[in-house]
């Protein structure tokens, strides 16, 4: 059986994690700050973090478990012993608004940008759950990847075998490897580009009532009635009043501007080719939803 000794995780517990909520989107796209937000809704719990650990300490997940290939997750990862340690690292974390520890049954809310390319494994391990699609415009979203290369900060992958430059970051996305030895515009354009075409294949192969889709640009505008009318769409209730200037997230690098962007303008056009395709299919599916 996977997990710590002594955990009272019974595999009698199947029934535990309700109908979970995952937000996934391309790393950088403010997924943070949505999940932050969400977590304030009455009855949904969380473990109140980014879920690396929980995920890539179960055997057999990590990409180094894998040949270093990426964090992609299918449908043949989600073995009943997986699914267990799955649930088995999550459900002791719980705690909702409040710091209460789940009892029973719960709403739960989870979030990783490395999640993009896990759709078909938690479609699997948990096939109640509801997909939250958060798109961004792809240049602001560009601009933030760079900044968080550079910054050393989301190094998630510091001794990758055959890297070189910068060590590796964000999310390890198939056909890293041809990405070697390419300046840092290139790279995270393929990363995004290649993030984005696998989670949009997977989304259009769910049910569509199991997926939603909300822009960061009217989440920004308007927290409230985004945050309202999402919960509702998920039958959960908002209860809170948000002000219109949300508080920065755990994972801000920079104070957001809307034409931070800018200072990289030249590198980012340069490589609009590179995402043209998946950016223009990522719009037309949000838009699919309105």
């Amino acid at each position: 059986m996977s997990g710590d000794a002594g955990s009272p995780y019974k595999p009698s517990d199947d029934k535990r994690l309700d109908r979970p909520v995952l937000i996934v989107s391309s790393p950088r796209s403010g997924s943070t700050l949505l999940f932050e937000t969400f977590q304030q809704a009455p009855n949904l719990y969380s473990i109140g973090t980014e879920s690396h650990g929980a995920i890539e300490t179960i055997r057999g997940l990590r990409p180094m478990d894998r040949d270093w290939h990426s964090n992609r997750l299918t449908a043949e990862d989600a073995r009943p012993d997986v699914v267990e340690a799955l649930r088995h690292r999550f459900y002791p974390r719980l705690r909702d608004r409040d710091g209460k520890p789940a009892e029973g049954a719960v709403r739960i809310l989870e979030k990783t940008p490395k999640n993009a390319l896990r759709i078909p494994f938690f479609d699997a391990a948990w096939p109640n759950s509801t997909f939250v699609y958060l798109y961004r415009d792809v240049r602001r979203t560009l601009a933030s990847m760079m900044e968080a290369w550079v910054s050393g900060r989301f190094r998630t992958y510091r001794l990758l075998p055959g890297w070189s430059g910068y060590p590796w970051s964000l999310l390890l996305v198939p056909g890293w490897k041809r990405l070697n030895g390419q300046p840092l515009p290139v790279i995270v354009a393929h990363q995004w580009a290649i993030t984005t075409t696998i989670m949009l294949d997977d989304l259009a192969a769910l049910p569509k009532e199991r997926v939603r889709v909300i822009r960061h640009a009217d989440f920004v505008a308007d927290p409230n009635a985004r945050m309202e009318a999402l919960a509702h769409s998920l039958d959960l209730g908002w209860d809170r009043q948000l002000g219109t200037d949300l508080p920065l997230s755990a994972y801000t690098v920079s104070r957001p501007n809307p034409d931070k962007w800018r200072q990289l303008e030249r590198q980012i056009e340069a490589v609009m080719p590179i995402v043209a395709e998946a950016d223009s299919r990522a719009r037309e599916f949000v838009a699919s939803f309105d």
